[in-house]
This record gives C-alpha cells, sequence and structure tokens, in this order.
C-alpha cells in the first residue's frame, strides 16, 4: 500500500504528532518502500526512519496560510504540490489536521486520482467559516476526518457539520514499558534527590499546558512539606514566564526546568505525581505514558482525560491552586500504588493499543466507501 503522509512541521513541539503518524505507518511497516513523510515546515530529522522516504518542504509559515500577499506564493506552491503528488500517487494520503488540510485538498480534488483521503486531528483548531466547505471538494467514500479522541471527535463533528470518527490514540505498552528505567536512574539523569517528593509534568511550556498555576501550587505545599520538588520537562515560550515567577516564589531549589529531553518517555519513575493541568487537550499522550509507568495522575477536569480515567480519575479545574492543592495532598497521604494500579486497569492499555490498531488498520484498508463500527475504537459512533 502506497502512503503519502504530510506533516504540519518537524520540530520538537510537533513529537507527539510525530509519534501518532509513526504509530499508524507502522502497521505496513512491511511496506517502507512504499511510503513517504513530507515536513512541510522545519528542518529537523525526524526521530526515526520508520516513516518511509522523508522529505522537508522547508516552508514558511506565511506562505502555507496564503494570506495576502502570499496567496500568488500559495498557488505556485500548490501547483508544485499537485506535480510531486501526482507522480507519487499514493492510494492514501494521512493529513496532519485543518492547517494541512487547507493546503492539499484543494490540491487533489483537482487531481484526476483515486488516493483516498484521512485527516487526523490531533487537537482543537481556530475553524474558519470556509472550513466546513473545504471537505466537500472530496467524494465522500474518499474521506474519513479522524479524531485522536472520542471528546475531540464530537466537538469537531459540531463544528464542522459531518461525521468525524474517533479513533484513540494508544501507544505500543510493551514498547514503552521496556524502555522505562527506574527510579533512581530517573532521578540520577534529572539531578534529583532520592528523598524528595516529585512532581513531574511533561509537555511544551505554553499558556495552554497550564503550568504557570503549578508554581503556586508548589508554594503552598511547601509550607508543610519541605521536600517537595517540582520539574517540568519541556520546553517552549512560555519558559521566561515561568522563570520569573519562580525567582517571586523564591522557589529556585524547588524546582527543575529540565527542557526538552529526548529520553522523556524514559522518566517517569522520577515521579511520585504526575500532573496534568492542560486548558485544552486533543488526547494528551503523557497521561497513557504515566499510567503506564505506574505513576498516579491528577489531571484537569477536561473531558478527554475523563474519557481515559473515568471514576479513577482525580480532576481539577485547571486554575483552582486550592483544588491541585487538596488533590496533590490526598494523593500524597493515600496509597500511590494502590491509585496507579486503579487508574492502569481502567484505561487499560492493552486492549486499547489492539483498538488503535485495528481502527487504523480498517481505515487505511477501507475501499467500500463505508465504515464498520469498530472503527470507532470507542462505541461505533460518528460525531
Amino acid at each position: 500500500m502506497s502512503i503519502l503522509s504530510i506533516l504540519w512541521s518537524s520540530g520538537k513541539a510537533h513529537t507527539s504528532i510525530h509519534r501518532v503518524h509513526e504509530e499508524i505507518l507502522s502497521l505496513v511497516a512491511d511496506e517502507r518502500e512504499k511510503m513517504h513523510t513530507w515536513m512541510l515546515m522545519g528542518r529537523e530529522a525526524a526521530r526515526n526512519s520508520d516513516c518511509g522516504q522523508m522529505l522537508h518542504w522547508r516552508l514558511s509559515s506565511r506562505a502555507l496560510k496564503g494570506r495576502g500577499i502570499w496567496k500568488l506564493s500559495q498557488w505556485w506552491l500548490q501547483r508544485h504540490l499537485a506535480r510531486e503528488i501526482e507522480r507519487l500517487n499514493p492510494k492514501v494520503l494521512l493529513l496532519d489536521g485543518i492547517g494541512v488540510a487547507r493546503l492539499i485538498i484543494p490540491v487533489v480534488a483537482r487531481l484526476h486520482l483515486k488516493s483516498r483521503v484521512i485527516v487526523v486531528f490531533h487537537g482543537q483548531s481556530r475553524m474558519r467559516r470556509s472550513d466546513p466547505k473545504l471537505f466537500d471538494a472530496i467524494a465522500a467514500h474518499r474521506l474519513r476526518l479522524v479524531a485522536v479522541s472520542e471528546a475531540l471527535a464530537e466537538s469537531l463533528g459540531a463544528k464542522l457539520g459531518r461525521a468525524v470518527f474517533a479513533a484513540r490514540t494508544a501507544i505500543n505498552p510493551h514498547s514503552f514499558k521496556q524502555e522505562l528505567i527506574s527510579r533512581d536512574e530517573a532521578r540520577g539523569r534529572l539531578g534529583l534527590d532520592s528523598a524528595s517528593i516529585v512532581l513531574g509534568t511533561v509537555g511544551r511550556l505554553v499558556e495552554e499546558k497550564g503550568f504557570l498555576p503549578m508554581l503556586d501550587v508548589l508554594s503552598e505545599l511547601s509550607r508543610v512539606r519541605t521536600n517537595i520538588h517540582l520539574v517540568l520537562v519541556g520546553e517552549g515560550r512560555q519558559r521566561p514566564e515561568l522563570e520569573s515567577r519562580i525567582r517571586r516564589l523564591s522557589l529556585g531549589r524547588m524546582v527543575t526546568l529540565a527542557g526538552y529531553r529526548q529520553d522523556a518517555a524514559q522518566l517517569y519513575k522520577a515521579f511520585d505525581v504526575m500532573l496534568i493541568p492542560s486548558r485544552s487537550e486533543g488526547l494528551g499522550l503523557v497521561l497513557q505514558e504515566a499510567v503506564m509507568a505506574d505513576v498516579p495522575v491528577v489531571a484537569s477536569d477536561l473531558p478527554v482525560f475523563v474519557e481515559q480515567l473515568g471514576v479513577k480519575g482525580i480532576y481539577v479545574s485547571p486554575n483552582d491552586v486550592s483544588g491541585w492543592v487538596t488533590a496533590i495532598e490526598h494523593v500524597l497521604d493515600s496509597d500511590r500504588r494502590s491509585l496507579a494500579v486503579e487508574q492502569g486497569n481502567h484505561l487499560a492499555s492493552e486492549q486499547a493499543w489492539k483498538r488503535f490498531r485495528k481502527s487504523y488498520v480498517e481505515l487505511l484498508a477501507d475501499d467500500s466507501g463505508t465504515v464498520s463500527a469498530s472503527q470507532n475504537c470507542e462505541n461505533g459512533k460518528a460525531f
């Protein structure tokens, strides 16, 4: 099967999206010579070579969005893209969200190809008035809109006025667990004291991840727990603001800004509690990773987190500092191992992985124009 996967950008900020596309492409890994991956922006190499033949277009954001004087530039770009897509003549185009879809779908619609188009939505996006009509250009039997969670599918379905299928993303639990390192080794890599109580976060340092209020939470907790420590693994534009707040609250010895780390997925056992205070998420792979590492999770009360942990989750509104303090104190004073096991049983990572694989095997192979119930890995419904 020939597949062309087109992603918005390379780079550290897009790592989780790359991982999802890699997992999808791994389902047809025996035909790697027929797989192609395009990165529209950025120059950084992919994490591995499992994505087939890689091409970096190295385009600018302005050229991709095609606004104002860049409209003419985009017209020439789309002509070039059309020639390359026609040359490859892929059976399936796998597109990374609405930004890529806006650029590529008009191109595909003008070509006399029978390629099927799968658009994978990884998170909430700001929709344009023209977006619902965008997908009319592709015959319904050749188009699938897929969201990485049921909550996201429902939201997008309402915005676009058409069916969006939920195929909740999952990662291979066996591969993930094999890569984990011990608590002591993980703390050693992060420069942490083995006796500290460590609260962990993993993600880009941006406002929507909700990390800034966690510094106020730490300040409150440190009044009664002098050995508590917060680790933020990730990098982003909010780092200066976080550093300023750390200085203002005199938390320098209690916070580690670990930056972007390629070994981030190996380090979860360094944490006593995982904090996920996001204000917006399409799925949140870090939740799955923490649970599979047997680390209890406290998360914001987003529907996508409730979808994954159900009644076993501990949820707090993103900006409720006192609520986070209470929830973390509760976890620290309880049997953390038992809570982690309960959350792991509810997440059921092995079954989730099998459903994810089955969903995309069927999506990639479907030539019938119909979608079976199992293509929605939760309950067979489209939103």
